[in-house]
């Protein structure tokens, strides 16, 4: 570990960042300037897309014990999320982003901050555990459905600009980028456990050195 960082988090996040980078670079081309990539816009693109989305908020989650200044750091991370919204609405009202990732990331880092204590007495096994189910089962909440049935109240999509926070968006509610609480809540939760299970290990370290310099400096 080189000045307490371990490079191969490092490594991992340099690369989720290449492929954001890469995969809004095609964006772009597909949406502003008219390009046709028929993969993009099929199942080899939305895989990739949901392997971005992923791959960040399990290592955000992994990497939140970490922090020094979680506060902080959430705070930066919702005040970035309110530019970016700022910005598309004016600039491209038509795919303005609100409640994007940036903004979740930081409500996501802010909130386990704060539950930490209680955290820490669950298990990490089973927390771990209920994480996953818990993600799995409200991965449709957007469409009204949980674990394939629809069981939520109609009344919860018509709470305004908090339910689009929470993940019950109003029927007339669309953002380009759209990440509310629920469910990636318990994605981000998933990898906070990760770490705790990883922590709470009789080898409780990582590799030393990295083998990818550039990532691990873009990390």
């Amino acid at each position: 570990m080189k000045n307490g960082r371990y490079p191969q988090l490092d490594i991992l996040r340099g690369f989720a960042l290449v492929n954001m980078i890469c995969y809004h670079a095609l964006w772009d081309l597909v949406n502003i300037h008219g390009l046709d990539f028929p993969w993009y816009d099929g199942w080899p693109g939305f895989l990739w897309q949901q392997f971005i989305c992923w791959s960040f908020i399990l290592l955000a989650g992994f990497c939140q014990s970490f922090s020094r200044q979680p506060v902080r750091h959430g705070v930066m991370l919702l005040a970035a999320g309110a530019l970016v919204s700022a910005v598309t609405m004016a600039v491209l009202p038509e795919d303005s982003i609100q409640w994007g990732v940036l903004t979740f990331l930081g409500s996501a880092a802010l909130l386990f901050h704060w539950l930490r204590p209680w955290l820490e007495r669950c298990p990490p096994q089973w927390g771990l555990l209920t994480c996953v189910v818990l993600f799995g089962l409200t991965r449709q909440l957007e469409d009204g459905l949980v674990a394939e049935y629809s069981v939520i109240p109609a009344a919860l999509y018509q709470t305004g600009q908090l339910g689009n926070f929470l993940g019950f968006p109003a029927a007339e509610f669309a953002s380009a980028d759209y990440f509310p609480l629920l469910p990636w809540v318990f994605l981000y939760g998933a990898g906070w456990f990760v770490h705790a299970v990883w922590r709470s290990g009789e080898e409780c370290e990582l590799p030393k050195r990295g083998q990818l310099p550039a990532l691990a400096w873009a990390g």
